[in-house]
């Protein structure tokens, strides 16, 4: 398969399963050992591409990102109500803090032991069941709006968000499913989550990228844009049909989804049809290219 192909294909995944809460990084493992384009280079390929998405979001909400700035070192404002200024710039840090200190501390481990397709298929039907169990609790409740949430209740959501440190088990719907649990209603959530991914995703998308320049060649940088672009156009739509979606019905066509992808792994697996590790390692591609 060309490697044009693979870039298109793998930019389609991650803008569409990014902001939805059914694990853009499951989807890029499975599509990724679907495609035979495994590996260390692999994986930071699909880690850069998110930029593309992070961009989506911040051009959709814009106007919330720029009222972070007025104010934003007043440090006498920052326990204020509402997103922005110093108070909204506090409330995006907490809720990052947790995943990015215990990404840190077991990043090495998650390589080695989860990015399989059996671990993504337990995490895809352990989230479903979450998914189902909050989204019946909080469905017929009103719910309250961003500007109401607090630092604390931001830090709660953002130590919840670390279950996404598991593949498969979803940063969109482990935020979604913090948001709901302290009392957001569905689109608050779901559009908080969206907020709270930009400083999430740019930190580790930076991370692969500094790592990056010691191993991409520069014949892989067309295939990284190409993956950029189109991740960028696909995120772009998907996140403003998602926000209707789920102001209009709820989350659990997502988790009956989640389910049925998990099944298809686990069926997958018993045929032989998929590896059951796939683990990235540190030498086992040189390129972006399909193994033969």
């Amino acid at each position: 398969m060309s490697e044009y192909l693979i870039a298109v294909i793998l930019g389609i995944v991650e803008g569409l399963t990014e902001y939805l809460p059914i694990s853009s990084t499951g989807h890029l493992i499975l599509t990724g050992e679907a495609l035979k384009f495994t590996g260390s280079k692999a994986h930071s390929f699909e880690v850069i591409i998110q930029v593309g998405a992070i961009l989506a979001v911040v051009i959709l909400f814009r106007d919330r990102f720029l009222r972070l700035i007025p104010g934003m070192f007043d440090l006498s404002q920052v326990y204020d109500k509402g997103l922005q200024g110093s108070a909204g710039v506090f409330k995006l840090g907490m809720v990052t803090l947790p995943a990015v200190v215990m990404g840190l501390l077991l990043k090495d481990t998650i390589k080695a032991h989860l990015f399989n397709p059996l671990s993504v298929a337990v995490a895809f039907a352990v989230g479903a069941i979450v998914i189902l169990l909050v989204d019946r609790r909080s469905g017929e409740s009103p719910g309250k709006t961003i500007e109401e949430l607090t630092w604390k209740e931001s830090f709660l959501i953002g130590c919840i968000q670390c279950a996404a440190l598991w593949p498969g088990m979803s940063r969109s719907a482990s935020a979604i499913i913090g948001g709901m649990f302290v009392g957001l209603n569905r689109k608050a959530a779901a559009e908080f989550s969206f907020l709270a991914a930009v400083p999430v995703l740019a930190a580790a998308a930076v991370k692969e990228s500094l790592d990056a320049v010691k191993t991409f060649s520069a014949g892989d940088i067309e295939l990284i844009c190409i993956g950029l672009v189109v991740s960028f156009v696909t995120a772009l739509v998907t996140v403003r049909w998602f926000i209707g979606f789920v102001s209009r019905v709820s989350l659990r066509p997502f988790a009956w989804y989640r389910l049925l992808v998990a099944l298809v792994v686990v069926l997958m697996l018993g045929q032989g049809m998929l590896k059951s590790d796939t683990g990235a390692t540190p030498s086992e591609d040189s390129a972006i290219s399909v193994k033969e």
